[in-house]
């Protein structure tokens, strides 16, 4: 299922058609994904979280933005291939992920930090 989600990032409106990931896709996430066919994946909780991810298996980089309940950025961070451990230094709601590829043209412009 998709799910449209805004946000803003340095004074820009952003809105990324994004998979909702149930139990079984939060587990593996973009792992084993072709960079080419990867899309953007949406990870929402409950109640506040502070899970670490990785990116062991995922063969490219992309883009985590951690989000509030009210989709309100608490970080950002480019993650590069085979990261063992990345943990966000808030708790959020909402996880998205942004392959680097080139239909996400607008997340490599504007939404890599350096």
């Amino acid at each position: 299922m998709l799910k449209k989600v805004s946000f803003k990032y340095k004074g820009k409106k952003f809105n990324v058609l994004a998979k909702r990931c149930n139990i079984f896709k939060e587990a593996s996430g973009l792992m084993f994904t072709r960079r080419k066919k990867a899309k953007p994946l949406l990870f929402e909780f409950e109640k506040p979280v502070n899970f670490r991810i990785h990116s062991l298996f995922v063969f490219f980089p992309f883009v985590a933005i951690w989000l509030d309940e009210k989709n309100k950025i608490i970080e950002i961070k480019k993650i590069k291939p085979f990261i063992s451990s990345i943990k966000p230094k808030k708790p959020y709601k909402k996880l998205l992920e942004i392959p680097l590829n080139k239909k996400y043209k607008m997340a490599i412009k504007y939404l890599s930090p350096k």
